[in-house]
């Protein structure tokens, strides 16, 4: 038995959009991750099985490992099919926006989205969201992920047993792609609750793990190596790191959407290492993007929100600079000097001694 986490208000909201709808469009962040593509996946899927119109639509492309999901392929890009994402955006009667806080999130799509006179209703995980577009929110911050809100909603609603393997898979993907496989942010017994829920569905967690983790070309493997022998900076003394890669050095290595994903989390491995920074120039935009790791009280949230215009979850943030390399590695040094008495263990005076 779950613990109640919707509210009744909540809940009674979900029911009634889902109830009255008839013609669906849910939309997630740009550069879609596990979490979003498999949210929106399950949902898709939920309201097809209630006999709803129903479309997909993501700001961009998002990574090859994700794409095995059933349905995916029907899944609308706006940056490529500008005519179908407007099409299926005038005829909606309900739009559901997922794992996201604020239309700026989804870039060009937001505008979009904001133009268009219906129901908007948010489901998400992140902190602080922001409530002048949506007519009703749903937003738990606390939880693991998006797709472990959208399970306990089809709980609360007594539907969990109409889910169909697909939508299965498609939760327990965006779960584990946000907690690391289940190495952080899931101390709650109710996710592995949710998980067993998810097995008896049929899953099979072991493929689907197999079809996300094991699913890269040997540029990828080359790219890894390239970033950790030549690009890692280590600072013993504050228990962090950082790595900057530019666009021209991602081509060397062929690089596919999806190929950087969770490098940033392997310089956690040193031991007493409490911050991990990536820095990568964008291959489509003038900006940088920032992606950040901690463990344990560390707030990646609070220190990307400081330095790079960006916040997310306590260990594990993001952001953007429209800057260049050089000017992003300067802010992100200011940042950890900022920081160093978050990071260091021993007292900030004490640490500037040593390194004398």
């Amino acid at each position: 038995m779950l613990k109640r986490v919707i509210t009744p208000a909540e809940l009674a909201t979900a029911k009634k959009d889902f109830e009255e709808c008839r013609n669906v469009v849910i939309v997630c962040h740009t550069s879609p991750d596990g979490d979003a593509i498999g949210s929106s996946l399950a949902l898709y899927e939920y309201l097809k099985r209630k006999g709803k119109q129903v479309t997909v639509i993501v700001p961009n492309y998002f990574p090859d490992f994700l794409h095995w999901m059933k349905d995916a392929d029907k899944i609308v890009r706006f940056d490529w099919q500008k005519t179908a994402s407007y099409t299926a955006l005038k005829m909606a009667d309900l739009i559901c926006c997922l794992d996201f806080n604020d239309l700026r999130r989804i870039d060009d799509l937001g505008v979009a989205v904001s133009r268009i006179r219906c129901k908007r209703l948010l489901i998400d995980h992140h902190l602080d969201p922001d409530r002048k577009p949506f007519a009703h929110i749903i937003s738990h911050p606390e939880l693991s992920s998006t797709c472990e809100l959208l399970f306990r909603l089809f709980d609360a609603l007594g539907e969990t047993d109409k889910l169909t393997l697909a939508a299965a898979e498609d939760l327990y993907a965006g779960m584990a792609t946000d907690t690391g496989f289940f190495s952080f942010n899931s101390n709650d017994p109710d996710i592995f609750v949710i998980i067993s829920e998810l097995l008896r569905k049929g899953i099979d967690k072991d493929r689907i793990n197999r079809q996300i983790q094991n699913n890269f070309s040997p540029d990828r493997l080359r790219l890894i190596g390239y970033v950790l022998y030549e690009k890692l900076k280590v600072f013993t003394d504050l228990h962090a790191s950082l790595f900057a890669i530019k666009k021209e050095e991602l081509t060397q290595f062929h690089y596919l959407k999806g190929d950087m994903e969770g490098i940033v989390n392997m310089p956690l491995q040193i031991k007493g290492h409490k911050l991990s920074i990536a820095l990568r120039e964008d291959t489509e935009r003038p900006l940088i993007r920032v992606s950040t790791r901690s463990v344990d009280d560390f707030p990646c949230n609070e220190f990307c929100a400081e330095f790079f215009n960006g916040g997310g979850h306590k260990n594990a943030a993001g952001g953007t600079l429209e800057c260049s390399m050089e000017e992003a590695i300067d802010i992100a040094m200011k940042g950890l000097e900022a920081w160093r008495e978050r990071l260091a263990d021993a007292p900030v005076e004490e640490a500037k001694k040593e390194e004398i």
